[in-house]
């Protein structure tokens, strides 16, 4: 059943991956092409040896016929069951006569009950014949020749070993054609591997560029196909970080310029508010007003600031840190919030500053659009530490919770004012922070109802 999306759109079914397909493609081709030229090479070589061993056991049945018809005509000769005895001797065949509906037999015993009625009666009429057949529960091959007065001369040839061999040969078949078909499989897998490096090297290189580091690049190839790939990456990926660097220095300058008007701003709003009760009522109003977009626009100022940092983290800035310290550091001034701590205390080398900005801000968001945090777990295992943060509001709708994390985002809260606003870069800034960790963060539903931020962090051996 296809499933379609809710524009009507068919969803595609996942496949395998492309290199899985090469390397089947090759081990269903390697099986064909060998398939095929086993079988033709047993059709010959079944075919010629049964040829070759039908035509030996006729010549050889026509000679010893030969021999018997002399045996009747002589009269000095012996006995009819000495004749036979003598020719069948050592060759473990079985030689039998028909003659008045009597059967003479000499050589290995054989039910010749299997022998076929049509086989006996070209015999009597005097036409030759053979047939492969079945007698004592091994395969054999009857060859029927006429005798003077109607007697039937008949020769059982043992096809055992014939039949041994034919069935060896098919199992040598066999097993080559799998055989083949495994070797087809692990070299299409060398093969795609081989052919899809550049198509990985670009994928992993597009991953670290999205994930924030633009110093990635794609390696200089000398294929002439893949050369101009890589160069276009390249200069896309060095077009995207001067652009970045660009921006990052404007909104640097753009906030340090603020800065100075932005103080004075402040000092005037606070000599308005200390009169605040000399003012008219729409007056004292529009002070409240202006003073709180004041103080939000003084966060997002400094927000700025920050976002135009460096992503990297200088090594001089790494310190070990107790991180259910850094928790409750950041929890001392906040009431009626739960404080889980499983796993022992964690230990991080991590930036102090950026981290407690990361748990601040965590808190503020929760504050400012979530009815305020409710529970702050620590939890670590050997490889990575967990900070989780539940809050007390409605939850985040599961196609919105990347979109939380870029800039301005503020969900339905924008364009409201006061104090309550955030400026939506609270949690682009925890993004970045967490990123320049080598970290995660991604927001899933608190069992509490709300939504559940969580930080993941790698934890290094201590020394």
């Amino acid at each position: 059943m296809t499933t379609s999306s809710p524009r009507g759109r068919r969803v595609r079914r996942p496949r395998f991956p492309l290199r899985w397909r090469i390397a089947f493609a090759f081990a269903v081709v390697s099986l064909a092409v060998t398939g095929l030229l086993a079988g033709v090479t047993w059709h010959l070589a079944s075919g010629f040896l049964v040829a070759k061993r039908e035509q030996g056991a006729t010549t050889q049945a026509a000679v010893d016929v030969r021999l018997v018809q002399d045996a009747l005509h002589t009269p000095l000769a012996g006995s009819p069951d000495d004749l036979l005895t003598g020719l069948a001797g050592g060759r473990d065949i079985t030689i039998a006569i028909r003659d008045g509906g009597t059967w003479t037999t000499s050589g290995r015993p054989l039910d010749l009950g299997a022998l076929p009625d049509e086989l006996i009666g070209l015999a009597a009429a005097g036409a030759p014949a053979r047939q492969r057949i079945r007698a004592g529960g091994i395969p054999v091959l009857a060859i029927a020749m006429p005798l003077p007065g109607q007697a039937v001369y008949v020769e059982l040839v043992p096809l055992a070993e014939l039949d041994s061999t034919l069935r060896f040969l098919s199992i040598v078949l066999v097993a080559g054609v799998g055989v083949s078909g495994l070797l087809g499989l692990g070299l299409g897998g060398w093969a795609g591997h081989r052919a899809l490096r550049p198509l990985i090297e670009l994928r992993d290189a597009a991953a670290r560029v999205a994930a924030g580091d633009l110093d990635a690049r794609l390696p200089e190839h000398g294929d002439a196909d893949l050369a101009p790939l890589a160069a276009t990456f390249n200069r896309t990926a060095e077009d995207l970080q001067r652009r970045v660097r660009r921006d990052a220095r404007f909104a640097a300058d753009v906030s340090h310029e603020l800065r100075s008007p932005l103080t004075t701003l402040i000092n005037a709003v606070a000599v308005l508010r200390r009169r605040r009760s000399e003012l008219p009522p729409t007056a004292q109003q529009a002070v409240d007003l202006l003073d709180a977009d004041i103080h939000r626009f003084q966060k997002m100022v400094i927000d700025l600031l920050e976002i135009s940092r460096d992503d990297t983290i200088d090594q001089r800035d790494l310190e070990w840190c107790d991180l259910a310290d850094v928790v409750r550091h950041a929890l001392a001034e906040r009431k009626g919030i739960t404080v889980d701590v499983d796993g022992g205390l964690p230990r991080l080398q991590i930036d102090r500053r950026r981290l407690d900005r990361v748990v601040g801000n965590l808190l503020d968001n929760a504050d400012h659009y979530a009815g305020g945090a409710v529970r702050v777990g620590v939890s670590a295992d050997a490889t990575r530490a967990r900070i989780e943060v539940d809050d007390a509001g409605p939850g985040i709708p599961i196609e919105l919770r990347q979109e939380v994390f870029e800039r301005f985002a503020r969900g339905g809260t924008a364009g409201r004012r006061g104090e309550s606003g955030g400026t939506g870069l609270g949690l682009a800034l925890v993004a970045r922070h967490v990123r320049a960790h080598h970290g995660r963060i991604w927001i899933e539903d608190s069992p509490a109802g709300g939504a559940r931020v969580v930080v993941e962090l790698p934890r290094s051996p201590e020394p």
